[in-house]
């Protein structure tokens, strides 16, 4: 159960996919064009949102992965991060139905799980 009524949103994409290979194929005047479509329209969702949104979060870099092996550097789909409270697992994912991450930009899907309390022990 989730108590904290908090959810964290993953953004994913493919760097190799069809639809990245779309988007990076377009001509450079009309991918800036959506580029600014796509930034709108999310700041649009933020603002609609805004009063569930717990850390607006922003697009994540390259990544280093760290284990008992040591460092290395790996590749992944995550593309960036919001954190939102919400009545319901449902009721989060829903706030990024249409998502400007996927409807105008490249990307392949929001993935939205719980944040979970920390057990007591």
């Amino acid at each position: 159960m989730n108590a904290t009524g908090t959810y964290l949103a993953i953004f994913l994409g493919s760097k190799n996919g069809q639809r990245r290979a779309a988007w990076d194929a377009l001509p450079e005047s009309e991918r800036r064009a959506k580029e600014q479509e796509g930034i709108a329209a999310w700041r649009a969702w933020a603002e609609a949102h805004q009063s569930a949104i717990v850390a607006m979060g922003g697009p994540l870099g390259s990544t280093k992965r760290v284990s008992q092996s040591g460092l290395s550097d790996v590749s992944n789909q995550l593309g960036a991060f919001t954190v939102v409270r919400a009545g319901s697992h449902e009721a989060a994912a829903r706030m990024f139905e249409k998502h400007p991450h996927f409807t105008i930009f490249p990307g392949d899907a929001i993935e939205v799980m719980p944040v979970l309390a920390i057990p007591a022990g």
